[in-house]
């Protein structure tokens, strides 16, 4: 199960990175469009909607990696007991936040659906389509909360931690900036 999930996650994050490439190539292709006088407008809504899919799906990959803006001024100065404790309950409460925010969203996309709700801008689709990608990042979002919540219950080392440490065995200190 942990390498399903590891797996899950990691594929979440290429899936992100792929649309932050996909980015790219519509933006080099939006300027070269209007020099040859395309009609490229429709572009714009596409890359909207890669970008809220990129940050969505690289979310469960960027908390697992302790790529997440965390302050541990407190924890790193209390004893490991207490900061278990207080893992445990910032990821209950995350758990708890994710799962709200997660429950609203699948519940507004498929009313999207229900409707047959349409996008109102140049590109008309669906509009349940891009919001799916909100949704399912949001699932792994919650999937990794609890994953990572049972994990520290148990008495692991939360992993965003992990990952901390083994960037500064390595060296690298670019993210304590």
């Amino acid at each position: 199960m942990r390498r399903f999930l590891d797996r899950l996650y990691d594929g979440a994050g290429a899936l992100g990175a792929f649309c932050v490439f996909l980015i790219f190539v519509l933006m080099i292709l939006a300027g070269v469009g209007r020099q040859m006088n395309w009609h490229v407008s429709g572009l714009n809504d596409v890359v909207a909607w890669l970008c809220a899919a990129a940050a969505f799906f690289a979310m469960a990959h960027a908390f697992r990696h302790g790529d997440f803006v965390r302050v541990t001024l407190l924890l790193e100065a209390v004893p490991p007991k207490v900061r278990r404790i207080l893992d445990v309950t910032c990821l209950l409460i995350a758990s708890v936040s994710v799962a709200y925010l997660t429950y609203w969203a699948t519940s507004f996309t498929y009313e999207s659906y229900e409707f047959a709700e349409m996008a109102t801008g140049l590109v008309v689709i669906p509009i349940w389509i891009p919001q799916s990608t909100f949704v399912i990042g949001c699932w792994l979002l919650l999937i990794a909360m609890v994953d990572e919540l049972v994990g520290v219950v148990r008495g692991e080392k939360p992993s965003y931690q992990r990952a901390i440490e083994e960037r500064h065995a390595a060296g690298d200190f670019s993210s304590d900036v």
